[in-house]
This record gives C-alpha cells, structure tokens and sequence, in this order.
C-alpha cells in the first residue's frame, strides 16, 4: 500500500481546522435583545444608558449587557419574556423621542468577529421577521410623470425662445384624464410649440383650441403609455425596494410582484419594524433651487409672494424664499455617502452625480456663481387618523430648506450637503439616495411579524431530522462495512462540518429547504464511499492483495464518483439560475453539499484509510 502525500495531510488538516473555525459560531445562537434608536429632536449617549439601566433594575428585569454603538442602544436579554416586558417598560420610560424595538443579536464573541467568523443567516421561516404587503399609488405615478412633463415643456421652450403664457396641470390622474395645457398668445407661437412637442414627445396626443384670452395646446398621455408608466412604477418600487434592503443588512430577503399593483417584502431576522418601514416606505429626495434675493422673505409672509418664487422654511423656523425653477433633483444622483464636516464638525453627505446631472449642475452653478443655492429635503409621509371608526390614511408632503450657502465657484459632479441634525440622519438620508427614489410612494397595506419561536421549531425538527438520518447511516455502514464503513461516518460528520463553514463564509440564508437540502446531501454523500468499498470488495474477490486493493478501489470508482455528481450538479446549478426564493436556497445548500462531498469522500476517507492500514503488512481487510 502506497504513501499518502504529506502534502495531502497538510491539505486536509487546514481545511478541517478552518472549517471548524468558521462553524462553531452557528452553535451560539441570537440573544434576545432591544433596540432603543433616537428622532431627529433627541439622541443616545451614556445618560440614556443610565437611564435604561436605572429603569430595568428598579423593575428587577434581569439583562445581560447594555451598550451604545451608533446605531442606538443596545440591551441583551436572556429570554424572550423578559425582553417583551422590558419594551413596554422602556418605552413607557423614555416617550415618543425615541423607537423601542425588539431584535436579535448576535451571541458570537468578539474574536470570532475579528475575523468574520459569523453565523449562517437564517430565513423567515426559521429565524422570524417581518412580512409586508405594500401597494404602490398608481395615481401619483402617472402624476408625477404629467409634472415631469411640465418641467420639460417649461425648458424647451426656453430653450427654443417660444413664448408662452402659462402652463398647468389639470385633469384628473385617477381616472387617466390628466393633461398638461398650455396657454399662448397666438396661434403662430402655439403651432411652434406643437411642433416642438411632437417631435421631442411623439407618445403624447397634442390637441389645440382658441379662444379670446389666447391659443392653447393640450398634451395627454395615451393609454398605452400610462399603462407603460404604471408598469415602470412598480418595477422601479421593487428595483429600490430592493437596494434599500440590502442597505439595511438584510440577506437573502423576498422581494417580488403580486398582483397589478402590490409588492411582498419578507425580511428574515428584522424585528425593528419601526426602523423597516421608516426607510422602505420613505419617498426623500433633493431639490436645488436659487434663493430669491430680489424680494424678501417677510414680505411673503404676509402673503405677497412673488411670481417664480415659493415661501419656505429652513430648519431652525427661519423663513426662505425660493425660486420655483429647479436646477437639480435627486434623479441624478448615483452615490452618497455620510460622514463629518471637517470645518464645522456637523454631519454631511458627501454626493455623486451621474454624467447629465454633473453637466446639469456645472452650466447651473456656473451662471449663479455668488448667489445663495437653497436645498431643499423633500419627505412623502403617510399618516393613520380613526375618523368615524374607520382607518383613514393620508399623505402629507414635507418640504424643508436643510441648506443654504453661497455659490463659490462652479461646483461639477461632486459636491457635500450640510445642514443635517445627527450622524444618524446622514446615514439615513445618503442611504435614501444612494438607493434611488421611489418611483410612486408606497403605502403598507398589510404587516405581520412572524416570532422567533415557531422558527425555533423548525430548526430543532430539521436538526433532529438531520440528526436521525445521520446516526442512522452511521449504524448501517459500521455493520454493514465495518472499519471502513466507521470511516466514512468520520469523513461524513466532517463533510457537515465543511458544509456549515462554507454556508457561513458565504454568508448564505438558511431556510427550510435549505436544511432539507443538508439531510439530503448527509444521505447522498454516503453513496461515493458506496462506490468505493463496493469497488474494492470486487478487487479482493477477483484475488487482488488487500492494499493494491484499496488504492484500485479508490482510483478505479472515482470516474463513476465524478460523473454521477456532476449530473445533481448541473441539476442544482439550473434551480439556481432558474429558481427563486427557497428553490435557490435548496439549490445552493444541494450544489455546495455536492462539492464538500467529493472532497471528504475521496481524500479524507482515503487519508483516514491511509492511517488506519498503512504501514502494515495486509492480509485481511474489515470491509464486511
């Protein structure tokens, strides 16, 4: 019997090693815990702390830690119950300045952090979480697109030199009967326009009218169109929906149509609902418009407000008077990223435009270098009123001046807003913009949150399941194969091994068809060593000497070995790419199962083999 590699030795004992490294955290679990997060008008620092500590040992609500990071407070528990008490105690304590919300820590010590050696995700159905049903408001798509339009219009005809009177929006959205009309002084300027129109807007149905006051032009959206921007609404939702999860840390979350109008999110392990709906359900955006420093602020107050212009209020209540014409929005952005104003010590956001917006933006600020450029955060919020028993939602737009400086010099692509009250703020804010804008505001039609305890189930199920079916192959093969059958139950428990490292260095979710995909790769990798012995019970029984034997059995079953696992292979890597949501969470578990098998099956068994009977004179083999 030949010598195995040292090489190979070396091989495997790093590999088992790193494995059990990255494995071992999936043993110590989530505490329960609470999130104390603050409002724009309060914060959390170490009196908070104090605060939250004085109130829980006063109630005699045992806790294992409590700690401020930057995202809030953070206190452990050891069990669900006293973490349920201990939310409606704090939140009672603290008031509305700050959102009390359960949550799941993670229980892995600091050294395995160190270097992310980090638990598996677990999915809706083991770990709990929140599921919401969202409908987009149609409506104000289709209105959103009749104001974008209008600004077009506006701008072209600028442009183009054509004058016109007035443009408005009138109609109703709802019922597809919105247009745009625009109002000139004669019908030479109105034929301009119409041409214009057209040739820049063929989809649109242009129709014209006069009267004594002047020429007008209507512009209406075809029904195929708004059919089309309705379509692109809900595309563009789950488009931002979708980054604005991943922003939030969530893995493998479900995020898909239903419906015409409506869209599911499940996001595994959230239980800080508050915190979920607040940045998915958010519809911020940017707005920079010149300050009108021709006419006073106080003067349209007193309701005398110019035309072009609009009456604002800066954070602090301080009134600001604003030009009506855009110079950039929050469609052109493609990055934001948070952090601190080295002259002043407050917060920022540091912005990237795309390559219109840069050119936009320069040509802007170019014409208006040493005048005052006003931002404008623009927030879409829905708010529940009970009027006559019944839920009445309403939306309210909130439009507030965070910035007001003067132009320097031509600023281009990249440029840092200021003004914002917290770190927290900025966070939030450039993780807003740097999602994208949602296409039509969203309303949460239906929320559910599904408890730790019913996924704690499941996981105890699937791992006795898995348990089971292990204990029960190792008996079989031990009787059945003897020494070597004992073997492979040793390369089969460190194939599981292989099998959760690799899951947790992914990083990958773990659902309930993720766990029947581990009790089924435990059944299928027990086949290669199959092939093995029964390989090399041929050999002895065709009078081969029992070490020649050994290495004939392994070499001789491998091409079998490869050609059946590449087949469930392929098979798994078509339900990933075809698949989605727990179908690809079964195909990834099956097609990593598959790989982890090979390897343990082939050379752990064979080394193992290797140190049970090498070095020894063979007569006999403990093969059955």
């Amino acid at each position: 019997m030949g010598k195995y590699p040292l090489w190979k030795y070396l091989l495997i004992s790093v590999v088992v090693l790193v494995g059990g490294l990255y494995a071992v955290p999936n043993i110590y679990g989530e505490d329960p815990a609470i999130q104390v997060s603050s409002t724009r008008s309060t914060k959390i620092d170490v009196g908070t702390l104090d605060r939250v500590k004085g109130v829980l040992d006063r109630a005699q609500l045992k806790f294992g830690s409590a700690k401020v990071d930057e995202t809030g407070l953070l206190v452990r528990f050891t069990d669900t119950e006293t973490q349920i008490k201990a939310q409606d105690l704090i939140r009672e304590t603290m008031g509305p300045g700050y959102v009390v919300a359960l949550n799941l820590a993670p229980a892995t010590p600091d050294w395995m952090k160190s270097v992310h050696a980090l638990p598996m995700y677990l999915g809706l159905d083991l770990r709990g979480g929140v599921h919401f049903l969202m409908e987009v408001d149609m409506n104000a798509a289709i209105s959103q697109s009749l104001e974008r339009y209008k600004g077009d219009f506006r701008t072209m005809l600028r442009e183009k030199k054509v004058r016109y009177l007035d443009i408005a929006i009138g109609g109703n959205a709802a019922d597809g009967t919105g247009f745009i009309k625009l109002q000139f002084g004669s019908p030479q300027d109105r034929d301009q326009a119409k041409d214009i129109i057209r040739k820049e807007f063929g989809s649109l149905v242009l129709k014209d009218d006069a009267d004594d006051k002047g020429a007008y032009l209507t512009a209406l959206m075809s029904p195929s169109e708004q059919a089309e921007t309705r379509k692109f609404a809900i595309q563009q939702n789950i488009t931002t929906l979708r980054n604005r999860v991943n922003e939030l840390g969530v893995a493998e979350p479900v995020i898909q149509q239903q419906g015409v109008d409506r869209i599911v999110v499940q996001l595994p392990g959230v239980q800080d609902t508050a915190r979920a709906k607040e940045i998915l359900g958010a519809t911020a955006t940017l707005e920079f418009r010149m300050v009108d420093e021709e006419h006073g602020a106080q003067a349209a107050l007193n309701g005398v407000v110019p035309p072009g212009a609009k009456l604002y209020r800066e954070r602090n209540g301080d009134p600001v008077l604003l030009k009506n014409q855009v110079m950039l929005t929050g469609d052109y952005i493609v990055d934001a990223k948070s952090g601190i104003d080295a002259q002043s010590g407050g917060s920022k956001v540091d912005i990237s435009l795309d390559s219109k917006g840069g050119r936009l933006f320069e040509n802007a600020t170019k014409e208006n270098v040493g005048k005052l450029m006003g931002v404008v955060f623009i927030e879409t919020k829905t708010e529940s009123k009970t009027i006559d028993g019944q839920l009445v939602k309403t939306k309210r737009k909130v439009e507030e001046v965070i910035n007001v400086a003067r132009i320097r010099e031509q600023l281009g692509r990249r440029f840092q807003v200021t003004g914002l009250d917290s770190s927290k703020e900025a966070r939030d804010f450039a993780l807003l913009l740097r999602a994208g804008a949602l296409a039509a505001p969203i309303d949460i039609v239906e929320e559910r949150t599904v408890g730790p305890s019913l996924g704690a189930e499941n996981i105890l199920k699937g791992f006795n399941s898995t348990l089971l079916g292990f204990c029960l192959i190792a008996v079989f093969m031990t009787i059945y194969y003897l020494m070597f059958g004992f073997i492979s139950v040793i390369a089969l428990a460190i194939n599981l091994l292989l099998l959760i490292a690799v899951l947790s260095i992914m990083q990958a979710t773990l659902t309930l068809p993720g766990m029947a995909g581990i009790a089924l790769t435990v059944g299928m990798a027990i086949d290669s060593n199959v092939l093995v012995f029964e390989r090399i019970r041929e050999e002895l029984r065709a009078g081969m000497a029992p070490a020649q034997a050994i290495t004939a059995g392994y070499e001789r079953a491998w091409a079998t070995i490869f050609d059946s696992n590449i087949t469930i292979f392929i098979a798994g890597f078509s339900l990933f790419l075809l698949g989605s949501g727990p179908v690809r969470g079964f195909a990834v578990v099956l097609c990593i199962g598959i790989l982890t098998s090979m390897f343990s099956a082939i050379m752990v068994s064979r080394a193992l083999v290797q140190v049970v009977y090498g070095g020894k004179r063979l007569t006999k083999l403990a093969i059955g």
